[in-house]
């Protein structure tokens, strides 16, 4: 008698252990924006949920997203890798000499387009790891070559961090560098060609910043923010304020007083700052349990990706979230520089949540493909 395979069913499920500390940062992430954004929003519109309906809306859109990403077959993805690149490439263009880029704090990040606003970087970022993903794949036996697994990968990450760099949002630029890095070094790229650029950078980084005097007193409060309490270091001092307030367990769900008006921008780049305030130190380690096990389990599709393509693109999703993490709670915590990058699936901005939610679909679909192949193979041994 021929044995069965298996029943799994595996193909057509969620990775729950990726999926539940999603939706769980998303559902907090709701609560916290409207507790961080109802003073703010009621002084800026007149009604206290203006940016909760908005996150409300966006997250159920990121379901969605989400949904449709783990259900493409991958092989619709390599097809879309140039397409969405040269999409990328003129939506952020457009963000500059279009007319339509909208200024927001000193930067032109957004389009506008009618009753949404959009950021292309975020897109850009999605579209840049889909290629190095799919361009890699298909040169894996050359990768070493400098003229083909280093140059092209980089120059395309030149052009975008030179459109970024105009906006300006240098923290894109460095997560966009630093996704390219990691992922060229994965694939097995010649470590001397990718400390090449390191070389050129550095120097170029200095240049930036003693050009800029802003940019050089940000950096000089970085060290020491009571130094500059009533400008450049104003946001990192109401930021440890909220933090030590905070303390263990928090003062409660609407309770926190930094949000009044003292930390700016609390319902984005400091969301996190009202998060250790209002929930404490114990709210601070279950959001950073929750990034831990979404990492977790994205290296470790990573790793079990059954081809190139599935692995490169899930080390790229994997690493931009967790950088994105890693910036945004640094700057809050004043172990980094003050950088405009919000915190993914918890901060208040609808094109952010959309790509994070449909880059989790996307590991969730390379997960789905590698257990349907082992399903597969298990069910020719039985045979």
């Amino acid at each position: 008698m021929t044995k069965q395979p298996p029943k799994n069913n595996q193909q057509s499920a969620y990775d729950i252990k990726l999926l539940f500390p999603v939706l769980f940062l998303v559902g907090i992430g709701i609560v916290m924006v409207y507790s961080s954004s109802s003073a703010l929003a009621l002084k800026e519109f007149g009604i206290d949920y203006y940016f909760f309906k908005k996150q409300t809306f966006f997250s159920l859109l990121g379901i969605l997203a989400l949904v449709i990403c783990r259900h493409i077959p991958l092989k619709f993805f390599r097809s879309l890798a140039y397409p969405l690149l040269f999409l990328a490439f003129l939506l952020l263009i457009a963000v500059k000499f279009s007319g339509l880029g909208i200024t927001a704090g000193g930067s032109t990040r957004w389009l506008g387009l009618g009753f949404f606003t959009f950021q292309p970087s975020e897109f850009a970022r999605f579209s840049l790891v889909l290629y190095l993903a799919y361009s890699m794949s298909k040169k894996l036996d050359k990768l070493k070559d400098f003229s083909i697994g280093f140059l092209p990968h980089v120059m395309v990450l030149g052009i975008f961090a030179i459109l970024i760099f105009l906006q300006p949002d240098f923290g894109s630029v460095i997560i966009f560098g630093a996704v390219t890095w990691i992922m060229l070094f994965v694939g097995g790229v010649r470590i001397l060609h990718l400390l090449t650029p390191l070389l050129i950078f550095l120097p170029a980084l200095y240049l930036f910043m003693i050009n800029a005097p802003y940019r050089f007193k940000r950096i000089m409060s970085f060290w020491d923010p009571w130094k500059y309490p009533t400008d450049e270091g104003y946001q990192m001092i109401h930021s440890f304020m909220a933090f030590g307030t905070g303390g263990i367990w928090g003062t409660g769900i609407g309770k926190g007083y930094q949000k009044l008006f003292y930390l700016p921008e609390p319902h984005t780049d400091f969301i996190f700052s009202v998060i250790g305030e209002e929930l404490g130190l114990l709210g601070v380690l279950l959001i950073l349990l929750l990034y831990f096990v979404i990492l977790w389990r994205g290296i470790g599709i990573a790793i079990n990706a059954n081809e190139p393509f599935g692995s490169f693109m899930a080390i790229g999703l994997t690493i931009a979230i967790g950088l994105q993490v890693c910036i945004n709670m640094g700057v809050a915590l004043g172990l980094l520089p003050t950088k405009g990058l919000t915190l993914p699936f918890l901060s208040y901005g609808g094109t952010s949540l959309l790509i994070n939610m449909a880059s989790i679909g996307v590991l969730m679909n390379i997960g789905a493909s590698a257990n349907a192949l082992k399903t597969r193979r298990v069910g020719k041994k039985s045979a």
